[in-house]
């Protein structure tokens, strides 16, 4: 639990590994663990948990870790959902996503944070939070257990390479140099750099051998060129996204849109930001089309308009529109069409009235980038599982190399997948490192 100073306490240190200092030597540590978010954490403890032959040596470049716990879900810490399946990632293939995530699936997720003494509970879209809505309690049961497993903590220490030396692994700190049998890479991707996430693992498991896949940012607002969501900064309502790409099946999410002065934000964008972003790095030139009215089509939302002419013609097409969203945006289409405000539907010349059909229900985004690394929630591209053994989450390049969660080429979409693939990668990577 908390202290009550608000301060977080460090994990209880035993057995610290000697660093290799000018004429010394080395004492061996046998596991190496390298980042301490979700990811790390929980491979420490489930290794202790599972008999790993220690000490279990924990690094991390923050003083304080945890730092993408604490913001997560709007420092609530979505740590799960109700329902997750391979469907819900993309990147790797499907079939290996699938055996990580079944070997601890949510109901073992669940029962392991009760056993920590944070219960969830479930709310809107099969979000599991922690019944405190705090995630500072999920963040702090995590190192409490750690320490009661004795886990070998040294936070504030840097690795900046790790090498093969004889029968494991050389790791160069910022402090100096120790001596692994195995080392877990769990040090996140490149989202959140203020975190610590900088893409150091990455740059590791390339020069260890492994490649990488080529990183976007995932989850990530998208900024709009033109004016039309500046007026309507932080107005959210449901809408409907497609990214449409030459020679694909168009991808839709459906969703909370919020506009913002950038341009647009919300869960069901930064659900199609990866899509979008993912497009354009192929080479590709994708698009993306709202419909502000979910489940309304073009001919219908034309036919409603000419209805409401017929029935109540001085009605003004602004209030008119404004039975399917906030008053704003109604008044924003309105005006986009080039009518006052109060122009009535009686009026209204059948290309005006076709412009503000498509302006409602099929409104092209004109996306010209993303906010980037620095707002992304997760890093889409990384290291693929195919370099991998699943079972045991350790490299078929470097035996005795392991990599779980953000690090790898599998992302998931909002809703607590991503805390998911850290817990259940995390898992079968604790399996490997206690055999």
């Amino acid at each position: 639990m908390p202290r009550e100073d608000g301060r977080q306490r460090r994990v209880h240190r035993v057995r610290r590994p000697r660093i290799v200092r000018p004429g010394g030597h080395a004492e061996e540590a046998l596991i190496a663990i390298v980042g301490a978010g979700a990811a790390g954490l929980a491979t420490a403890i489930f290794a202790a948990r599972r008999g790993a032959a220690g000490p279990i040596l924990l690094l991390d470049g923050a003083a304080r870790p945890g730092a993408k716990i604490l913001v997560s879900g709007g420092s609530r810490c979505n740590v799960t959902n109700a329902a997750v399946g391979e469907r819900d990632f993309e990147g790797s293939p499907a079939h290996l996503v699938r055996r990580v995530l079944r070997a601890y699936d949510v109901p073992a997720t669940v029962a392991f944070f009760r056993e920590l003494g944070v219960a969830l509970h479930e709310e809107e879209d099969g979000k599991l939070f922690p019944d405190a809505n705090r995630s500072r309690v999920v963040l702090q049961a995590l190192l409490d257990e750690a320490s009661r497993r004795c886990v070998v903590a040294r936070f504030g220490e840097r690795v900046l390479a790790v090498e093969p030396s004889g029968s494991g692994f050389s790791l160069r700190t910022s402090r100096g140099t120790l001596e692994a049998s195995r080392v877990v890479l769990a040090t996140g991707g490149l989202s959140l750099p203020k975190t610590g996430s900088d893409g150091q693992g990455l740059r590791i498991a390339q020069a260890l051998g492994h490649t990488v896949v080529p990183t976007t940012p995932a989850l990530v607002p998208l900024v709009l060129a033109g004016g039309f969501h500046r007026p309507l900064s932080g107005i959210a309502h449901e809408a409907e996204l497609t990214v449409r790409v030459r020679g694909r099946a168009p991808q839709r999410r459906r969703g909370s849109l919020l506009w913002t002065h950038f341009g647009v934000s919300g869960p069901v964008v930064l659900d199609a930001s990866r899509t979008w972003l993912r497009a354009r790095l192929e080479g590709c030139a994708p698009t993306l089309e709202a419909c502000l009215v979910p489940g309304l089509q073009p001919e219908e939302a034309d036919a409603l308009l000419r209805q409401a002419a017929g029935s109540n013609p001085r009605q003004s097409v602004a209030r008119a529109l404004a039975r399917w969203l906030p008053q704003a945006v109604s008044e924003a289409l309105v005006s986009e069409a080039g009518l006052p405000m109060d122009a009535p539907l009686g009026r209204l010349a059948r290309d005006v009235r076709r412009a503000v059909v498509r302006g409602l229900v099929a409104r092209e985004l004109p996306v010209v980038d993303s906010r980037g690394y620095a707002f992304a929630e997760v890093t889409a591209g990384g290291v693929p599982l195919a370099e991998l053994d699943t079972r045991a989450m350790e490299s078929r390049l470097r035996p005795g190399l392991h990599l779980v969660g953000e690090i790898l080429d599998v992302d998931g979409r909002i809703g607590g997948f991503n805390f998911q693939w850290a817990w259940s990668s995390a898992w079968v990577a604790a399996g490997g490192l206690a055999h």
